[in-house]
C-alpha cells in the first residue's frame, strides 16, 4: 500500500509539469511574438527536465535505452 502511495505522490508533480511544459509549448507554436516564443521554449524545456527528476526509475531507464536501439537498428538497416 505504501508503494502506492509512492507512486500518486510522485505522479502529481509530473503531471503538473508536463502540463506547464504542454502549454509553453503550444504558447511557443502559436504565437507570433519573438519574445514569447523564447519564453515558452525555455519553460518547457525546464519543465521538461524537471519531471524528469520525478519519473519512476523504469521510465528513465527506458529513456536512456531508447537511443541506443535505434541507433542500433539504424546501423543493421543501413548494411
Amino acid at each position: 500500500m505504501a508503494e502506492k502511495v509512492e507512486v500518486i505522490i510522485m505522479l502529481i508533480p509530473l503531471s503538473m509539469t508536463l502540463m506547464i511544459a504542454s502549454v509553453a509549448i503550444y504558447l511557443c507554436v502559436k504565437t507570433t511574438e519573438e519574445i514569447v516564443k523564447v519564453a515558452a521554449a525555455i519553460t518547457a524545456l525546464l519543465c521538461l527536465f524537471v519531471s524528469l527528476f520525478f519519473v519512476p526509475w523504469p521510465i528513465k531507464l527506458l529513456i536512456l535505452i531508447v537511443p541506443f536501439i535505434i541507433e542500433k537498428l539504424q546501423r543493421v538497416a543501413s548494411r
